[in-house]
């Protein structure tokens, strides 16, 4: 009677020994596995009956346990990616907001480069400097039309002067032959008046 005893507590404790080490091996495998690896290894690790397999029920419910914390994983990291799409979603509009602004501010200040204030109006480059160098060859223009006058003025002043030095110089010949002629005429009229008083006094 005490063998039949001792040897149903040797059983017992055999099968204790062999189901926590069982447990202990599915806690150390499933730890680092995939679901999917676990359902693999929970079928293979179970005793076949027929077309059957038969799983015992700690390792259904610890492929449960495990399921689960997967799915509620899975479900945390949904969330924190979709916060972070959400951040990401609020930064991308941002950043094309702030492009958008750029890109308005680079086109003014490319309109402001590209144009010329001139008494208070904008003026493309182009027009302003096809302005200036209107102005530029209407002042060159004239200037070239007053030398021209200048010059033209220059020349007749140089001819009134000669002609006026040779009208001084006949003129002045004009005088002197006068002169001349006035003093030979009163010579004469001189003589006529000595030959006058002589025949007189005869």
């Amino acid at each position: 009677m005490i063998k039949r005893i001792t040897l149903l507590l040797l059983l017992v404790a055999c099968s204790q020994y062999t189901f926590a080490q069982e447990a202990a091996d599915s806690t150390n495998s499933q730890g680092p596995q995939t679901i999917d690896e676990q359902f693999t290894n929970m079928i293979k690790s179970s005793n076949s009956f027929e077309d059957y397999k038969v799983i015992k029920k700690y390792k259904i419910n610890q492929l449960k346990e495990n399921t689960n914390k997967h799915i509620i994983d899975l479900n945390n990291q949904i969330g924190t990616l979709n916060e972070k799409i959400e951040t990401q979603s609020k930064e991308i509009s941002e950043l094309k907001a702030s492009l958008s602004n750029t890109e308005i501010t680079l086109e003014d200040t490319n309109k402001e480069k590209d144009s010329m204030n001139f008494f208070g109006s904008q003026m493309s480059k182009s027009g302003y400097n096809t302005m200036v160098w209107s102005i530029a060859g209407l002042l060159l223009l004239g200037l070239l039309f007053f030398i021209f006058k200048f010059k033209n003025s220059n020349i007749l002043t140089k001819q009134a002067q000669k002609k006026l030095d040779e009208v001084e110089l006949d003129f002045e010949d004009y005088k002197r032959k006068a002169l001349e002629k006035e003093q030979k005429l009163g010579r004469q009229l001189q003589d006529e008046r000595n030959k006058l008083a002589k025949a007189t006094k005869g």
